[in-house]
């Protein structure tokens, strides 16, 4: 059954909208009827994608806008909400989608880590923030879906910035989900959406063929929009790679190090390598 949110005529915001996943489900929405906003950074990616979004709108022009954003910028959420409001009358579905990984390390550039923490995580607090209160206020189905990653559940080493701001989005979304289904008459909820491996511009890392293991972007928001008609709040997606059986064991082993007391991330420490390949055997 169609989530009610996701219904012509409804009105749905998608921060990193310009390329990629965001892109990929302005383009789906819109072609569903739905009205549409897409932000992102100023400049010619933004206006293409709205042209390309605007292509495939039942309604056309005048059911999509694109909006300049920098969603570390809390004020920039808010001038958001207030374009879409007037121009919309509100929203119904908000995609806080936008995300940067331009690597990190511990001791690496503080500059990394404050972009990252800047967009990934603040940008998905502020537009949940900014948009949240007025959208329960409507009185209507909506709903919130947060871009998270498995990197923020199993939090491999190699990009530690990345892995924070990523657990940061699951901890957030699981408390803002439960603070609107305690909210009295509330008909909004939250999502969390934890793609696979993807061939999107943040992915691609230089390479300009999609690899046999990815899914395009397409591929994800449409098991998205699935998972979110079935009403799953951790839209938890397989690729070609990893199928979801994988991808549990790989969850359960890292949750396992607490209960069991073993060293941090001993999926990758050489002790426990035998122990982790026995736990996933036959997987």
């Amino acid at each position: 059954m169609t989530h009610p949110a996701l219904s012509s005529g409804a009105v749905a915001v998608i921060t990193g909208g310009a390329s990629g996943i965001g892109l990929a489900a302005a383009e789906k929405l819109a072609a569903r009827g739905l009205k549409v906003a897409i932000a992102d950074l100023p400049g010619e990616k933004l206006d293409v994608a709205a042209a390309q979004v605007v292509a495939v709108a039942t309604g056309g022009a005048g059911d999509v806008l694109a909006v300049a954003t920098d969603v570390s910028r809390p004020e920039d959420l808010e001038r958001l909400e207030d374009i879409v409001a007037g121009r919309f009358g509100g929203t119904d579905i908000l995609m806080n989608n936008a995300g940067v990984q331009p690597g990190s390390a511990i001791f690496g550039p503080f500059a990394n880590w404050e972009k990252v923490l800047g967009v990934n995580l603040m940008g998905i607090i502020h537009g949940s923030r900014a948009f949240g209160p007025k959208m329960i206020a409507r009185g209507r189905p909506g709903l919130i879906v947060n871009t998270g990653s498995k990197q923020g559940i199993t939090t491999p080493p190699g990009d530690p910035a990345y892995n924070v701001s990523k657990a940061g989005v699951k901890a957030f979304t699981e408390a803002l989900e439960h603070e609107l289904r305690s909210t009295p008459d509330c008909q909004v909820s939250a999502r969390l959406f934890i793609p696979g491996f993807v061939f999107t511009p943040l992915a691609a890392g230089g390479r300009t063929e999609k690899p046999a293991g990815a899914w395009t972007a397409a591929q994800t928001v449409d098991f998205l929009l699935e998972k979110l008609e079935a009403g799953d709040f951790y839209i938890l997606c397989p690729d070609n790679d990893v199928p979801r059986a994988l991808d549990e064991k790989r969850i359960a082993w890292a949750a396992g190090d607490i209960i069991e007391n073993r060293p941090p991330l001993s999926r990758w420490h050489k002790d426990y390598a035998e122990a982790f390949a026995a736990f996933v055997k036959g997987v």
